[in-house]
């Protein structure tokens, strides 16, 4: 009978929860992703992805080692979020590859996890009369449990025994954070305004959807009436349009806001309060003009906060030419920035949210991952030494596992996510690597489509319908903001009004073996550099070719860092010669004029800086 009563309340649970999903939404997204599955790739960022699975979630990854800090405690503050990140990026790539291998090790590893539950339902470093345990990051490693598992949950298996260990969780936080007698979310954290702490609203919105239960919306706002941080209010200063790196306090951490911000889209999709829509609007606004760089992330070490070891908001956007720079661009920040970046994307359907993920898929995140697929780097430079182990986190048995490490792989899980999605009326193409897709129509009907192409290899991308009957419904496409003459045709007849960074809806009855083929726009173009606070850093230029950022690399060139003035023609345009890659594993490489001859560039993406040597983006002018 015992069995029996536990099997009821569990089958309740998750019937419970699955009818909350629905009902705790207020607003609901423009653009939806598509099912598991239901997005393949099939070049370019496919040998990425595989290659980081094979190698690091089912290569390297220490799940025990990574839970054992559940039992025994962490030597530093937050270590408790790497065995939950490890599960939540293995999850969606699971989703994704449908890996048994993966499944595998994912079952065992969270069956195991079980065992580790404290006395009060909490999966934690501390035990339970130590927590909420402030400096030590407890609220952080209990969002990072809740995020893993609910991946595990949505992308693995509903099983209801995990969605329980969610609950307890989630009612442990509650019952603990809070106005007196309990205990403030103001007086948790390791950082100076506790922002890490409070951007357990993620996963607490998310468990709002997911049960409907009442109290995790509300702990939700009562996180937002203290402002997300000790000593400011986040929300308000957003909506105050106050600038990235004047938020916090003095402590504007960029990985930290970006995840605060994430909660704050969650929050809006389940109330539709305007305050906090305008809120995250203006910040996602503010960093895209003030803080990301020409590879798509953002933070440095200079001018401003030069003890945040080039994690915090700098005004990077400006400052990515100073030659003081010595650390910028942490790989958990870009990955979260692009998260943020889906979200608003959903929401909205805002077009430059797609520019700003595909400049830093291309660029910042491929270019932070190690050539053999077991981790990234903690960040990214543009000149100099690329890449680094160093940063936060521990050694396991010879193994870095940093923050970093554990946050690149969910990049590469987020590609098919917003690859291609869903509007109401119809397939939405966002990116446009060879891929098969299964979509909907507007009347709901499954319909399947086939993007062939080289892209980013060369500029054409043709699009077949392959499973249809025949429909009126729009299909949408993203128009690259870098591609300023998009061509566009159906069966061959011109599509007009294709707009660089905007949508083209294309309105019209479908049929089976209908083919829409594009032409991008992909020229070189001259990048001079930002004029920020430093004048050293003004005489600088970068090339682009498309969304691809080339670089020259000291592993071909030994003069990479030598002053050059490139050629361009007076609307900045390079005329680029494609070669054969000189060095395995780089993925392009051009002949680039210069006033003294050609030099070699490369994509940043494929310069290997992990045996020490380095690289030049923006490259001193003569």
């Amino acid at each position: 009978m015992k069995h029996l009563l536990r099997d009821l309340f569990l089958t309740a649970m998750t019937v419970c929860a699955t009818a909350a999903s629905g009902q705790a939404i207020k607003v609901n997204d423009v653009f939806e992703p598509l099912a598991d599955g239901q997005v393949q790739l099939t070049n370019y960022f496919q040998n990425d992805i595989l290659n980081s699975i094979e190698h690091w979630n089912k290569g390297v990854v220490p799940y025990r080692k990574l839970m054992d800090f559940y039992v025994n405690g962490a030597p530093k503050f937050a270590l408790g979020e790497m065995w939950a990140k490890a599960v939540r990026s293995g999850s969606m790539l699971y989703g994704y590859t449908h890996d048994a291998e993966l499944k595998a090790i994912l079952e065992q590893t969270v069956e195991e996890v079980f065992g580790v539950v404290r006395s009060n339902g909490t999966i934690a470093t501390v035990p339970p009369d130590k927590q909420p345990y402030g400096k030590g990051g407890d609220m952080w490693e209990r969002k990072y449990v809740l995020l893993g598992l609910s991946r595990y949950y949505t992308h693995v298996k509903q099983d209801p025994r995990v969605l329980k260990l969610m609950v307890d969780e989630a009612n442990s936080i509650v019952d603990q954070i809070g106005y007196a007698p309990k205990t403030r979310m103001t007086t948790q954290g390791w950082s100076r305004n506790g922002i890490e702490s409070f951007t357990v609203m993620e996963p607490m919105m998310r468990m709002y959807q997911l049960t409907g239960d009442k109290k995790y919306l509300d702990f939700c706002t009562y996180l937002i009436k203290e402002g997300g941080c000790k000593g400011a209010d986040l929300f308000q200063e957003a909506f105050d349009n106050v600038l990235p790196r004047k938020m916090g306090a003095g402590y504007p951490k960029a990985y930290e806001m970006l995840s605060l911000f994430e909660g704050a889209v969650e929050y809006y999709r389940c109330t539709g309060d305007e305050r906090i829509r305008t809120a995250f609007m203006n910040l996602f606004e503010n960093i895209k003009k003030r803080e990301i760089t020409l590879i798509g992330n953002g933070g440095a070490d200079q001018p401003y906060y030069p003890k945040w070891n080039g994690e915090a908001w700098d005004d990077t956007a400006l400052e990515q030419t100073n030659p003081n720079i010595k650390r910028m661009m942490e790989t958990c920040a870009g990955v979260t920035w692009m998260k943020l970046c889906s979200q608003i994307l959903r929401i909205t359907g805002e077009p430059s949210a797609v520019d700003y993920i595909e400049k830093y898929i291309y660029n910042g995140l491929l270019g932070a991952m190690k050539p053999g697929g077991d981790g990234f780097s903690y960040v990214n430079l543009l000149n100099g030494r690329k890449v680094t182990d160093s940063g936060w986190g521990t050694n396991i048995d010879g193994l870095p596992v940093t923050c970093c490490n554990l946050s690149g792989p969910m990049g590469l899980a987020y590609i098919p996510f917003v690859a291609s999605m869903q509007s109401k009326e119809g397939p939405v193409v966002n990116l446009y690597n060879a891929a098969h897709i299964t979509a909907k129509t507007r009347k709901g009907r499954e319909m399947k489509f086939r993007i062939d192409s080289d892209f980013p290899y060369n500029s054409k991308v043709s699009i077949e319908l392959t499973e249809l009957k025949g429909e009126k419904f729009v299909f949408r496409l993203h128009i690259p903001a870098w591609s300023e003459k998009t061509r566009v045709s159906v069966n061959g007849r011109p599509i007009e009004n294709a707009v660089a960074g905007k949508y083209l809806a294309i309105d019209r009855k479908w049929k089976k073996g209908d083919r829409i083929e594009l032409t991008l726009d992909m020229k070189a173009r001259l990048i001079p550099a930002p004029h920020g606070s430093n004048p050293a850093g003004w005489n600088y230029e970068a090339v682009t070719y498309g969304p691809i950022v080339l670089a020259r690399d000291e592993n071909i060139d030994p003069d990479y860092n030598k002053p050059v003035k490139i050629k361009a023609d007076a609307n900045g345009e390079v005329k680029l010669t494609p070669v054969k890659p000189q060095k395995s594993g780089t993925r392009m490489e051009f002949l680039v004029p210069t006033t003294t001859g050609s030099i070699h560039m490369v994509d940043y993406s494929s310069v290997d800086g992990w045996q020490g040597k380095q690289i030049c983006t923006w490259m001193p002018k003569e």
